[in-house]
């Protein structure tokens, strides 16, 4: 097993698809995981795909719906009776793609703090996470390069994944990273509230028994406390560039056409 977080190219043993070409970034919530991603995958020309805005929706609908947050066979069946879409974004105001939920932008309304304290209890259900993997693996496999961030893409979703990469972060450092970004939209939030959330969500995410929250075997950890967006940009970028050297893969392989990322 290669030591710096890729796989020998050759035949793909993956009966999902082949995915070589997946740039997998997990990590706790508000590690950075997304902005990073965002920056790798346009200086690399890769499609970006963040997995947790399916469960975002999923959550969001199940509230609207006032379903029971504690029954995963009907939260499954909620996944599977309505559409989650993702589209190349509408409008240019902070977002990396719209989502759709049954045709409605619900692109910041998954982004609600009803949301963020219920989506690991949602994501939670083995059901839940067993109907929407088939989705991700779908897109993992027919899209060229991608970046895909979540949780248990590495060790889970694409455990095939040629690159997997693990940020980690103190729960303050989020923190404050999550009180900013909710700052430039014009919310307010207390440090210590969205600290002791981030604990919980922390506890929920690696307890629970369907693809909990670590690291891959394989996985390169970068702990961001201290360092800058644009330092560990440029760290992701090489190790994918070395991995891509690794795995033998031609420059023309890499290359995707821009377009709609219908999940």
């Amino acid at each position: 097993m290669a030591t710096d977080g890729s796989r020998a190219y050759g035949a793909s043993d993956d009966p999902h698809g082949d995915h070589r070409l997946v740039i997998a970034i997990d990590g706790p919530a508000a590690a950075g995981k997304t902005t990073v991603a965002r920056a790798v995958a346009e200086e690399l020309g890769a499609i970006l795909l963040d997995t947790g805005v399916l469960y975002r929706a999923l959550t969001l609908k199940a509230l609207r719906s006032n379903a029971n947050l504690g029954d995963g066979d009907a939260l499954a069946g909620l996944a599977r009776q309505h559409h989650i879409d993702i589209v190349p974004l509408s409008r240019d105001d902070g977002r990396l793609y719209d989502v759709l939920l049954d045709g409605d932008d619900v692109t910041w309304e998954i982004r609600t703090s009803a949301v963020d304290a219920n989506v690991s209890i949602v994501a939670a259900h083995s059901p839940v996470r067993n109907a929407l993997l088939p989705v991700q693996r779908r897109i993992a496999a027919s899209r060229g390069a991608i970046v895909m961030v979540g949780r248990d893409i590495g060790t889970t979703v694409v455990p095939n994944a040629g690159t997997k990469i693990f940020l980690n972060a103190s729960a303050e450092e989020r923190a404050r990273r999550r009180q900013h970004e909710l700052q430039e939209r014009g919310v307010e939030a207390e440090i210590g509230q969205l600290t002791d959330d981030l604990r919980r969500r922390d506890e929920l995410d690696r307890s629970r028994a369907t693809s909990p929250l670590r690291p891959a075997d394989d996985a390169i950890i970068i702990d961001t406390d201290g360092q800058s967006i644009d330092m560990v940009v440029e760290l992701v970028e090489d190790l994918v560039r070395t991995a891509w050297d690794r795995l033998g893969v031609p420059e023309t392989a890499t290359g995707i056409a821009r377009g709609n990322l219908r999940a």
